[in-house]
């Protein structure tokens, strides 16, 4: 999966002689997570929303007039950004990105690809990226195995296992960190299932009785119509 096919794609962005109140008009209106500063086509700063509201929230603590005339008529962006902010390349994978996000502590990564801003990744493509591979919007059933060595074929039995009790699978993802003291290529991992199934828990009980233990199962359905006096009540 590579960032420029999860990104923000064409992302607004504000020069730094932008008053601060004007970006914070421009973040809150257009529910945007972060503004990338850029002048004469170079990335300059990051100015983030959390920042922002933090900033206002202060001066009107305040209840300073001259404060509060300073923020709403004079105060630049260049005086608040982070200068040089971390960035991601369009062509990196997601796993990187991740991983560097969470190295760098930060929630909001601008996205270049020829020296040029092309678009922004945030909290919120993360989450929309979990949500795809997780099938939030699929009603779909799942199955979460307790950890178990992934040797040669092991995948392979447990597909075989959830597809011989019926179930169409939509999804294998092995979760877990390799283990510095296991041996090489054969990690202990969690496996996360997700899949179709009338009963998600005949599919629970097949990999039991296959010698694979379950640690949670999840059963999706589609939410029940409502009854007429619901209907009429408004609730």
């Amino acid at each position: 999966m590579m960032v420029r096919n999860w990104m923000q794609a064409n992302p607004t962005v504000i020069p730094s002689d932008t008053l601060v109140s004007e970006a914070k008009r421009i973040i809150s209106e257009n529910n945007l997570h972060a503004l990338p500063v850029v002048d004469n086509g170079k990335l300059r700063g990051l100015v983030t929303r959390a920042n922002l509201l933090r900033m206002g929230s202060f001066v009107l603590r305040t209840q300073n007039a001259d404060e509060f005339n300073f923020f709403v008529t004079r105060l630049k962006v260049r005086d608040i950004m982070v200068r040089n902010p971390a960035t991601i390349q369009a062509d990196e994978t997601m796993e990187h990105c991740l991983l560097k996000g969470q190295e760098l502590g930060v929630a909001q990564l601008p996205v270049i690809e020829k020296d040029q801003v092309v678009g922004v990744i945030s909290a919120n493509e993360i989450f929309q990226l979990a949500a795809h591979c997780l099938g939030a919007w699929e009603k779909r059933s799942g199955v979460t195995l307790a950890p178990i060595k992934l040797g040669p074929g092991v995948l392979g039995r447990i597909v075989d296992v959830v597809e011989a009790a019926g179930a169409v699978l939509q999804a294998v993802y092995p979760i877990g960190r390799q283990d510095e003291h296991a041996e090489w290529g054969y990690p202990e991992k969690k496996v996360i299932l997700r899949f179709h199934a009338s009963e998600g828990q005949d599919v629970a009980a097949a990999l039991e009785a296959a010698g694979f233990p379950v640690l949670e199962t999840t059963e999706m359905r589609h939410a029940e119509p409502l009854k007429p006096e619901q209907e009429d009540s408004g609730h």
